[in-house]
């Protein structure tokens, strides 16, 4: 442990400081205090004795080389005892701490504005190709007859149970919420007109055209997608994607396909699952909170909503699985070998999966409207 002894000089007015024990970085915040102390009241001369020293680092030897600077103005600092090393460390490390450089930025208006847009450009780049690849491996794993390196049906299924039939729960509460908050907020505004009536109508073309496949698709972006990117990342951190290249199979084809197979097939079945579970929170606030019985609500909701409507929704929803599967297993592969890089990939593909998701529900609907669907 470290620790300081104060004494005063023989025959003059000064003050001995004998040093003692090991002055190292886990050892020095014990003296800290003192010294601080003895800066602020050290007389003109100050003697620093180093000969009771057993151990010094550097860190050590910036406190002393500190005292020393300190009473430069006014004072006389002098060392004595020690080994010729200790003496030599001290003495070796400047008056100041080394600060970093600062390098200023001398590029161009023009391309530090260019610069940006350029990387971001071929990032994007690199992504749809990394996309088109992993789709177009996983296409040709469903038509290889060979076995080795494909899915199975036992991993489709276990998907199915994880993405699937493990997220109805959390997909029904917030469809029920959803179907009601609409009916309640549509029903406080055609209040105004009379016509409260056609919040039927709105709540049901609205979840079964936009709603329902959008926030499911959202959903299950942030619940499965980040999975499926952790566990893709998680195996190329432990080089276990690089194993499966050696003993012969197919990586998209063992982990990326399964999942993707998976989510095609259970993401239209929530679709549907989220559509039932709104219309019946919006039948519920409607009944309560407008007088519209479940008679009329089904009978308005029948006249109101065709099979158009629904399918315009149902289309959408293989579409999005897709782009949700892709994203995440691309964004899996760029992991890097540190858990910073897993979490800063997870969090991409989320928020690219919903990005990308949101874009093509508007293009959806933008081909609808063209179309007159």
């Amino acid at each position: 442990m470290a620790s300081v002894e104060t004494e005063p000089l023989e025959g003059d007015a000064g003050l001995r400081l004998r040093l003692t024990g090991e002055w190292r970085n886990d050892t020095i915040h014990a003296v800290l205090p003192q010294l601080a102390e003895i800066e602020g009241s050290a007389p003109a001369r100050t003697e620093i004795d180093l000969s009771g020293l057993t151990r010094l680092d550097t860190s050590g030897a910036w406190i002393i080389r500190r005292m020393q600077l300190a009473a430069r103005d006014g004072g006389r600092v002098t060392i004595s005892g020690g080994s010729d090393v200790m003496r030599e460390l001290i003495a070796a490390l400047p008056e100041q701490p080394p600060l970093p450089e600062i390098r200023k930025d001398t590029r161009p208006l023009a391309q530090k504005i260019l610069e940006p847009v350029g990387k971001g450009t071929i990032a994007l780049w690199d992504d749809i190709v990394a996309m088109s690849f992993v789709l177009g491996s996983a296409v040709r794993g469903t038509q290889s007859k060979e076995k080795r390196g494909s899915a199975s049906l036992a991993s489709i299924v276990n998907q199915m149970d994880h993405m699937g039939v493990r997220a109805v729960p959390i997909i029904t509460l917030m469809s029920f919420l959803i179907g009601a908050i609409i009916a309640q907020q549509g029903a406080f505004q055609l209040r105004y007109f009379g016509a409260e009536v056609f919040v039927v109508d709105l709540v049901g073309i609205l979840q079964l055209r936009e709603i329902g496949v959008l926030l499911t698709a959202i959903m299950i972006a942030g619940r499965s997608g980040s999975a499926i990117t952790a566990e893709i990342g998680s195996m190329k951190m432990r080089e276990e994607i690089d194993a499966l290249k050696v003993i012969g199979l197919n990586p998209i084809g063992v982990l990326v396909l399964p999942r993707l197979v998976a989510l095609v097939v259970v993401l239209p079945l929530l679709t549907i699952i989220a559509n039932f579970a709104a219309l019946y929170g919006a039948a519920i606030v409607s009944w309560v909170y407008s007088g519209i019985t479940f008679q009329v609500f089904l009978s308005r909701l029948h006249e109101a909503v065709d099979f158009s409507t629904l399918m315009a929704g149902m289309i959408k929803a293989p579409f999005m699985a897709v782009i949700i599967a892709i994203v995440a297993a691309v964004e899996g592969m760029k992991v890097g070998g540190s858990a910073e890089s897993l979490g800063q990939h997870v969090t991409a593909a989320v928020v690219k999966s919903i990005f990308v998701v949101i874009l093509v529900d508007g293009l959806f609907a933008m081909f609808y409207g063209a179309i007159n669907f």
